[in-house]
This record gives C-alpha cells, structure tokens and sequence, in this order.
C-alpha cells in the first residue's frame, strides 16, 4: 500500500495571471509593460516559492520547453521529443550530446538556487558548448553581484544581465537568457529559477513591429520593455501548465493506493519529479518487465500519458 502525505495530495489550486496584466503590447509604454510584468510575477511568487508534490515535473517541463526554444537560437534542429529521446534514453552516466547537453544547463537551472560562482558558471558554459575564460566568468560573477545590490526591479535585472553578456560576447545570447531567469529568481528571493525567459525569445514579445519578422535583440531599443511584456507571457503560460500538471498529479495520487507492484512508489515519485520516465526504468525493487506492466496499468488508469508516441523505448509522464 502507498500512503500519501494529505499536504501534498490536496494543495491549493495553482495561481492564474490576471488578463489586464496580459493586454496587446503594441500601444503600451514602458512603465504600463513593467507593471503587467509586476502583475503576472506576483501571481507567481507563490508557486515559485512552494513545493507541492508535482513541483519537480513542473520545472523540468518548462525547462524542456526553454531547451527546445534554444535550439534555433544553437542553430540546431532538435524539438522537445528529441530532446526527450537524448536525455532519458541515455545509458547511465553516457553523454546526452550536445542537445542534451543545452537541455541539462535547463533542467540544473531548475531544480539549483540561484547562487552563482565561477566554477558553476564554468560548467554551464560547457554544457552550452561555449568558451569562457576564469577572468571573464569572475568578472561575469561581480556584474551579477552589482546588479543585486542595485536593487533594480527583477525584469530589468534580467534584461540588464542579458544586454550586458551580449555586449561582451555576442556569440553566447544563449547563455545570457539562461542567467536571466537566475537574476530573476536571485531579485525576488526565489529558492531556484523556474526556467521562463528562453521559451518566449521568438514570441510576438520580441517583434518590433506587430506581425514583423525583426526581433528586438539585447541592448536595442525597446528591449526592457520587450522582457516584460515575455515575462507576462511567460508566466502566464507557467502557471497554465501547473494547472494542468496539478489535475494530472491529483489523478495519479487518487489511483496510487490501488497499485501493487512493489517499487510503484519510487515510480510514482519520479513522475511527480520529472518531465518524463522511461517506460523500460529499473530499480532496486522493479524489474524491467515489472516496470512496463506498471507504466501499461497507469495508462489504462488514466494516470499518466505515453510521452513518445511510440510502440517501444516508450517515455511516461504526467
């Protein structure tokens, strides 16, 4: 039997973004784009602060989403379902590729706080397969410091971050969004970035006319505004997702204590941690075969959705 902590079964309906705060941006000046942007960020702050018990998969789905947005910024052709394939599918401990690489700099974001240092920095650089030096990463470290004690409001934190990384490398915008959403999550106390600034880079945010196919890039005109207006829009898809993980998650517990198989629990935790499981999972308690039975069992529940579209190397979540 599976016992399930009451906090974590039942938690309050996830926040929504209120619709003046997500109005056309085109006749709307800066302070009106800062203070939708405020709007939607509050009505975040609470989920972004909280730990219900699908938390996990709700990070890691935004940050397969801003992985797929950064692939056309990568130049490379991977969408989500590749990106899916070259993370979960890897043998234990065998290199993602560099998709899957991008898509790991994501899923750390998601799930470290927002603490930065040369060393950490180091790392995602060459996870986005780009090359810094020690003194231009400690340097990095100290702009980063000077914005926090700036105290700019957090979406001008964040655009400032990315003007100034592309400034000084044009060639690593990618790596200027992904520290965005960490200044982000660093102005507003968060205890890790939920990952939303990359997926919203080619979005109608970012378009210096309505219908344009010219994207406002970091340092034009326009751009602090362009950031809020993508915060507003980000956020708001954010908290529709959690929404819909929330009714996923609510199934899934529901039918929990119906499961027999030993090792369901371990199961039911990765799902409620992750964007996707493979259905082939071994555990301590949980044979390959076992594994599949259970996955087939919580499709035919309703409890969680085949992710792949497949017949085999099947992929589960909620």
């Amino acid at each position: 039997m599976i016992r399930l902590d009451p906090a974590t079964a039942s938690p309050a309906p996830p926040p929504t973004v209120p619709a003046w705060a997500l109005a056309a941006g085109g006749a709307l000046h800066d302070a009106d784009a800062a203070f939708q942007a405020g709007a939607a960020l509050g009505a975040l702050d609470t989920l972004a602060r909280g730990q219900p018990s699908w938390a996990g998969a709700w990070r890691q789905r935004l940050a397969l989403n801003c992985a797929a947005a950064s692939m056309r910024l990568a130049g490379r052709a991977e969408d989500a379902a590749a990106l899916r394939d070259a993370w979960h599918l890897r043998p234990a401990g065998a290199d993602p590729g560099p998709a899957g690489a991008i898509f790991g700099a994501w899923r750390q974001l998601a799930v470290q706080s927002p603490l930065v240092s040369a060393e950490r920095l180091e790392k995602i650089v060459d996870q986005l397969g780009l090359h810094w030096d020690a003194a231009a990463l400690a340097d990095l470290c100290t702009q980063i410091e000077k914005l926090a004690e700036a105290q700019r409001s957090a979406p001008f934190a964040a655009a400032a971050i990315v003007a100034h990384v592309v400034a000084i490398r044009p060639d690593s915008e990618l790596f200027a969004w992904w520290l965005a959403d960490l200044v982000l999550a660093q102005s507003l106390r968060w205890p890790r970035p939920p990952p939303l600034l990359m997926a919203q880079v080619f979005a109608p945010s970012f378009r210096a006319e309505a219908g344009g196919r010219k994207r406002i890039r970091p340092g034009e005109e326009g751009f602090e505004r362009a950031v809020c207006l993508a915060l507003g829009q980000a956020t708001a898809q954010a908290c529709r997702l959690a929404a819909e993980l929330s009714r996923r998650a609510e199934k899934l517990l529901t039918v929990a204590p119906k499961l027999r198989a030993k090792g369901a629990g371990d199961v039911i935790f990765l799902l409620l941690s992750e964007d996707a499981v493979s259905g082939s999972l071994t555990t301590k308690s949980l044979s390959r075969f076992a594994a599949r039975r259970l996955f087939a069992r919580l499709q035919q529940l309703e409890a969680v959705r085949e992710l792949s579209g497949r017949t085999s190397f099947r992929l589960y979540g909620l």
